[in-house]
């Protein structure tokens, strides 16, 4: 029975739970025995809630007994990424200089989960300070693809994506600065939202490059992810980039299909350092798109390819200035025995830092130094208008733009760690969608000869949400109609 409420959606507990035949806390002590059995294997958590889950589970029965009307996400159990604050529970940003840090309040995403009374599983392992894309970052653990246990999960989402692939979460909240949601989603064959810029508010997510970052959902299928960006968005007069604008609903019209849309192919996301079995499915997705009656067309996007080296810059930049905060003085590790305000800044950050984060600090302090920020930032933003303007004139005709997620599937822990450029590499797709601002869908579109997963995204101008939902949902149901019984 375990197993079973485990592999359920996010929409058939609702239903199950909605009309009685499963309780919250049958639906908790089956996710908490699947994280008994998979998290030693796995590693997808950092801190496990079970006591304060089965409380918070036993709350929503008990109003649900009492007659009283209870939320959509009532009893769901969810995963948080462990640098979105969490009142009264660890955030640790995956480091050592924040590894006995308890909020005293919560991320607004929190707020909004907990009015819908859904119960927080614990919180999920990542690139240390979301710097990286394979999850071998974290001051704690590696996690393992639940897909292939030698693979990464991609990062820096990469527990979060983990879990819910394992199924130990429903779903997961994770945080998208270049790729770090729908880049593990891909890896570990699951689906990843990266919203529009300002739709989900920032509001106690620990930055790492605040003009990029955004908080989405993690999830099992397209349908499931529309449900918890209801919940989550909204504007929020705490974060001074939320956009005020009236939240849809993001499951209406999912089930329209895609007639009539057009959709874009970029040349230069199909050529160069691409694997060919990835390449050829995420083009059998676009034939399927045909099929469905959409129409393909192959487009060009040339400042795609300056897109990555100005993402760097800016996110170095931008991290390098938000990390300044943890000097060892507030809170966050402080080195022992320093004799110098000097010394103390220089052992706590030497010692509170991995490898990682110190390579991104000082990459962003040399290009916002004097006689450098002309040559590398503000020429990085200037690359970003270009990105900016290409989508634009893309969506001028089409209106939603097909690529890979990354260029090669799930590679094995331990063969990129030496090689940082190589793996920032593997970001090129998926970063130019941040540095422009809009939004991203990324879901399975098959499998290479290894079986693991490929990922494809859809892309779409800003606010689009609905529309991606409906061409991920339209694709997603061919697939499941096509498979056998």
């Amino acid at each position: 029975m375990c197993e079973q409420i485990t592999a359920m959606s996010v929409r058939e507990l609702m239903e199950a739970m909605q009309t009685k035949r499963l309780s919250a806390r049958e639906v908790c002590q089956a996710y908490l025995k699947q994280l008994k059995q998979r998290e030693d294997d796995v590693n997808a958590y950092l801190s496990v809630t079970s006591e304060l889950a089965m409380e918070q589970a036993k709350a929503v029965d008990e109003q649900r007994a009492s007659g009283q009307a209870l939320p959509a996400l009532a009893g769901v159990p969810g995963g948080i990424k462990d640098n979105i604050l969490t009142l009264g529970v660890r955030t640790s940003c995956a480091s050592k200089m924040l590894e006995n840090f308890i909020p005293p309040y919560d991320a607004t995403v929190m707020e909004k989960l907990n009015g819908q009374r859904f119960v927080l599983l614990g919180k999920l392992n990542m690139d240390e300070f979301a710097m990286g894309s394979s999850t071998e970052n974290s001051f704690f653990k590696v996690t393992h693809n639940p897909r292939a246990l030698d693979r990464v999960p991609g990062g820096s989402s990469g527990g979060s994506a983990a879990a819910v692939a394992a199924q130990e979460a429903a779903f997961a909240l994770g945080s998208d600065t270049g790729g770090s949601i729908r880049q593990p989603a891909a890896f570990c064959g699951v689906v990843g939202m990266k919203p529009t810029y300002g739709t989900v508010s920032r509001y106690g997510l620990v930055a790492f490059a605040s003009s990029l970052d955004q908080i989405g959902p993690l999830t099992r299928d397209v349908y499931d992810s529309a449900l918890i960006l209801n919940a989550i968005a909204g504007h929020d007069p705490k974060d001074a980039t939320s956009v005020r604008r009236d939240v849809p609903d993001y499951t209406l019209g999912i089930g329209q299909g895609v007639r009539g849309l057009k959709v874009a192919l970029p040349r230069q996301c199909f050529e160069g350092e691409i694997a060919p079995e990835v390449k050829e499915a995420v083009l059998s997705a676009a034939r399927k798109y045909e099929k469905l009656g959409a129409t393909v067309e192959e487009v060009d996007m040339p400042a795609l390819e300056h897109a990555l080296p100005a993402y760097y810059v800016i996110s170095s930049a931008e991290a390098s200035s938000n990390l300044a905060r943890f000097d060892g003085v507030r809170y966050g590790y402080r080195a022992q025995g320093c004799q110098t305000m000097e010394e103390l800044y220089k052992r706590s950050r030497s010692e509170g830092f991995g490898p990682e984060v110190k390579r991104r600090i000082m990459l962003g302090t040399f290009a916002l130094s004097s006689g450098y920020y002309d040559a590398y930032y503000k020429k990085a933003q200037q690359v970003r208008t270009l990105v900016m303007r290409d989508y634009g004139r893309i969506f001028e005709e089409h209106d939603v733009i097909l690529s890979p997620v990354a260029p090669t599937t799930a590679y094995k822990i331990g063969s990129k760690t030496q090689d940082a450029l190589s793996m920032y590499r593997g970001d090129i797709f998926t970063v130019p969608v941040n540095i422009a601002g809009v939004p991203a869908l990324s879901m399975p579109c098959g499998q290479d000869a290894d079986g693991l997963p490929v990922g494809m995204q859809l892309i779409g101008r800003p606010f689009s949400e609905p529309l991606l939902y409906r061409a991920g949902y339209a694709f997603e149901q061919s697939e499941k109609e096509g498979k056998p019984a």
